[in-house]
């Protein structure tokens, strides 16, 4: 048997659920082009890794070698040696970084390639200072082919390993640092580090100290070398400075100053290893010197890396780039979410549901777990396939991490779309920016964040701040699992753990987590308040206070209008009034005093579109709204279904009131909109079905109720019912919406313009269909067709201008504004006049209400009139000149309609 009772949550969002399963079994194709992309971009991450391990290892990856047994260093390119074992590293002397010629700091007569090596020194003993420093290099000329006896220094670059000195090996020459150059103090020696041997020539530059009084002057006097510290931007560069501080016979205190800009640690580098420990060698044996003599020091002979094994390039091109795919990868599904949100927005299918009785919690219910469920197959048909052909980024990180983070991430991506389609309202636009986003971000992420993210100086608090960008902290999560992958796969071990979950995890995970549930919320309420049109005091708003607001400001408008008033319109309001002192239950449908105003846009006018409206519809009655378009028909019926708001008034359906109780009118209506809002591609039975569901039918009952429908719209033989409703013509779609809102026995239906576009056998077959179901309830109709509104209606309003201008059933309104009859006669032009005075004879008060090339019309009162007289006269008429044609018609409603509307 049929439940009246509305559907509860659990029906509603079984028919939701079931409609958009059939509608993605329809789109099966598109689901599965979406989830072959991370398949592809899987394939093509592995093709490069090949390709990459190929070619690129096999020449620069690995150590040189003679042949398969036979590798080392001497068989090696310059790309090949870093790969080299190295059980036993060569010595390098010690050296300092010293400015190139071009750019040391000097006075005017130094200028040249001889420039000297300026060193700063400050302290609070200068003669001290003095001292210090003249002891730190000596003007020695001979060569006792220790190197670690002289300060030598090199303006080369420094390496980022001590495996091979670059000073060394560079055409660059070595400087020994001396008070004074004599013109034999240059030299060369022969640079033997098996198995490398060769000369290298060593000149003498002179080093120069310069007092300063304070550490703020070195300070100032150092700063002023860069290039940007000096008006001119010329480069004027000191190796170094000291500052004694208070240094004295008992103690040694000394700040060094040195070039940092020489450790090139950009982020895309490794830090080079910058030549700093001969520095501070210099000023303890310049201060050993001091105390105990020249004989004494602390050589610094040499400097030596580590041993090492020989090894190979492993590099892992998905880890590196993985989080740029992954992250196209995983937002590819934004773009699909919020497509199919704003094509609902735009087709106005959701109002359409919300108009048939499906509420807002098994709407948000129902979406959001189907795209959370179409969102975790992707992601594990990506997780399982990128584990299946080895991509170190699942298989070595703890699946576990990644399910929490995957959740949490598509969790968050769904909140957006919702967020985001209520800035939309078309589905080319959203579909533009989607993609903006998806591949922006991507793009931004590596190019941008992923650099401020690896700069050690870049402040935290601002990597957080970036990270509220939900796009960031995607990023930021599945860099950082590449990172554990591409370092356990460096070093043999696993990749991310419980145990070792990072810091960076743990804030992305959080800041996740916290916007996730931000955005839900704030997701919800904006579709509240914009889309449901509710308060946006909605939480802390009292209905019954704001019910009592607006009954109390209609009386007072109510007082105003009645004045200008038709008798028929002041009786109809009055006949509200009564109800609302009775009881609002007592009709289907109370009006009282519903007014809409349009805000004026570019200048014009505020709009009124219904001014004023009472209206009074007992149960089983049709009445038909009348009017020229923009009279305010349309206006009418979408607030009365809650697509707009009233500006004052208010309505009662079924004694609800539609400012406080429209969830609850909606279970209880029927819609057939203005312009037909289907699914392309559902069929007829399944919009029937879906809809059916709504209105809280079940089993057979449904079953039958979608049989019944389809037959009386003509849809059931020719398997019509089960097309889809693209292949559907103008009046088939048509047919389909009047079935949609008569389902499930509705006890108010709103037809606006039902019959539109429908050949004359379909329209007659409607009519039938609308005279069954007024007997069920009532029906308000708009038409422009004066044929449909007298067969169906049992009361009609006209609209001009937002007004009712008369109410009343079809016979009483001929009745009051026809009493006249229509003649209609066609004679040649020369005979007008004659004709004219014909009439005149006929009734002294016909008037002329048409004229054009012969043909005119009059006007003759039923009073003045009699039939038979009429056919006399016209009979005399054809004896004394030509009558092409004539007529004598009584008032149609037609006529009626254009005498009150004015046109």
């Amino acid at each position: 048997m049929a439940d009246s009772s509305p559907a509860s949550i659990l029906t509603q969002a079984d028919a939701l659920l079931r409609k958009n399963l059939v509608f993605q079994k329809r789109n099966i194709w598109s689901n599965v082009r979406l989830v072959t992309i991370p398949f592809f971009l899987c394939l093509l991450l592995v093709v490069i890794q090949m390709l990459f391990d190929s070619q690129f290892n096999a020449d620069h990856g690995q150590c040189g070698c003679l042949n398969e047994k036979t590798c080392g260093l001497r068989y090696s390119t310059s790309d090949q040696a870093a790969f080299c074992a190295i059980p036993n590293p060569s010595q390098w002397t010690p050296l300092l970084q010293i400015p190139s010629p071009q750019y040391r700091a000097a006075t005017t007569p130094y200028l040249s390639r001889s420039s000297p090596v300026t060193f700063l020194f400050t302290g609070h003993n200068q003669s001290l200072g003095e001292t210090l420093m003249q002891n730190m290099y000596s003007n020695s000329p001979a060569f006792d082919e220790d190197l670690a006896n002289y300060v030598l220094g090199s303006s080369s670059l420094p390496a980022y390993t001590n495996y091979m000195d670059a000073s060394f090996i560079s055409d660059l020459p070595i400087n020994n640092i001396k008070h004074q150059c004599s013109p034999n103090s240059s030299f060369s020696i022969l640079i033997h580090q098996p198995p490398l041997s060769f000369p290298k020539e060593i000149n003498c530059v002179r080093g120069l100290n310069l007092w300063r009084n304070s550490y703020f002057d070195v300070n100032k006097e150092l700063f002023k070398g860069y290039r940007k510290g000096n008006p001119q931007e010329k480069i004027n560069e000191y190796p170094a400075a000291f500052d004694f501080q208070n240094t004295n016979r008992n103690r040694l205190s000394v700040n060094i100053w040195y070039n940092s800009t020489y450790k090139n640690n950009t982020v895309i580098r490794p830090m080079a290893l910058i030549r700093v420990p001969r520095l501070v060698n210099l000023a303890t044996n310049a201060y050993l010197e001091f105390l105990k003599g020249s004989q004494t020091k602390i050589l610094f002979e040499y400097i030596k890396e580590m041993p090492k094994p020989e090894t190979k390039l492993t590099l892992d091109i998905t880890s590196l780039v993985g989080p740029l795919f992954f992250t196209w990868v995983i937002l590819l599904l934004f773009p699909v979410i919020l497509t199919t949100l704003v094509y609902e927005k735009q087709q106005r299918l959701r109002i359409m549901m919300k108009m048939h009785g499906l509420g807002d919690a098994p709407y948000w219910i129902v979406s959001y777990a189907y795209f959370v469920l179409v969102s975790v197959l992707y992601m594990l048909c990506f997780a399982i396939f990128g584990s299946a052909i080895g991509l170190n980024f699942f298989r070595l990180n703890d699946y576990s991490i990644q399910l929490v983070f995957f959740l949490i991430s598509i969790n968050l991506q769904i909140s957006v779309a919702f967020l985001a389609s209520a800035m939309f309202s078309d589905v080319k636009t959203a579909t533009v920016i989607a993609y903006i986003y998806v591949f922006g971000t991507g793009l931004l992420g590596i190019f941008l964040f992923q650099f401020f993210l690896e700069d050690p100086h870049f402040s935290r608090g601002w990597i957080i701040a970036m990270e509220l960008y939900p796009g960031f902290s995607l990023y930021r999560g599945l860099y950082e699992l590449s990172q554990s992958a591409f370092a356990a796969d460096y070093r043999g071990i696993n990749g991310m753990r419980w145990s070792d979950f990072g810091d960076g995890m743990k804030e992305v995970t959080c800041i996740m987590l916290i916007e996730w549930l931000l955005l839900l919320v704030s997701a919800f309420y904006i579709d509240q308040i914009t889309y449901s049109s509710k308060h946006p005091l909605i939480f802390l708003q009292s209905p019954s206070k704001k019910k009592q607001q607006h009954y109390s400001s209609n009386k007072q408008i109510s007082k105003v209008v009645v004045d200008v008033e038709n008798s028929d319109v002041c009786q109809e309001r009055e006949k509200v009034e009564q109800y609302l002192l009775e009881s609002t239950a007592n009709c289907a449908v109370l009006c009282n005093n519903l007014k809409k105003v349009y805000s004026g846009k570019d200048g014009n006018p505020r709009k009124l579109a219904v001014r004023g409206l009472s209206l009074a519809l007992p149960q089983g009655e049709c009445f038909g709204m009348l009017g020229p378009n923009g009279a305010g028909k349309t206006s009418f019926i979408n607030m009365m279904t809650g697509i707009i708001k009233p500006s004052s008034g208010t309505a009662f359906v079924q004694g609800l009131d539609i400012l406080t109780d429209m969830d609850r009118i909606y279970t209880t209506i029927g819609v057939c909109p203005q312009h037909d809002l289907l699914w392309d591609k559902l069929s007829g039975r399944e919009h029937l079905l879906f809809y059916g569901r709504l209105k809280n039918l079940k089993g057979s009952v449904l079953t039958q109720a979608v049989e019944e429908s389809l037959r009386s719209v003509n849809l059931f033989h020719g398997g019509n019912g089960d097309k889809q409703v693209r292949r559907y013509s103008g009046g088939m779609k048509r047919r389909l919406s009047v079935a949609i809102s008569l389902i499930g026995n509705p006890k108010v239906v709103y037809m606006d313009e039902p019959s539109t576009g429908l050949d004359p056998a379909s329209r007659k077959s409607l009519w039938d269909v609308v005279k069954r179901a007024k007997r069920k309830g009532a029906i308000i109709l708009t038409t422009h067709s004066m044929e449909e509104a007298e067969v169906l209606c049992d009361r009609l309003g006209i609209f001009v201008n937002g007004s009712l201008q008369c109410i009343g059933n079809p016979k009483e309104l001929k009745g009051r504004y026809g009493g006249s009859y229509v003649l209609t006669m066609t004679t040649s032009e020369e005979k007008e006049q004659e004709v004219e005075k014909l009439v005149q004879s006929i009734s002294k008060n016909a008037k002329k209400i048409y004229r054009t090339s012969g043909t005119q019309k009059f006007e003759l009162p039923k009073k003045e009139t009699k039939i038979a007289e009429v056919f006399q006269a016209v009979e005399k008429a054809k004896k004394m000149f030509p009558v092409v044609a004539w007529g004598l018609a009584d008032t149609t409603l037609e006529d009626v309609f254009i005498k009150v509307a004015n046109i």
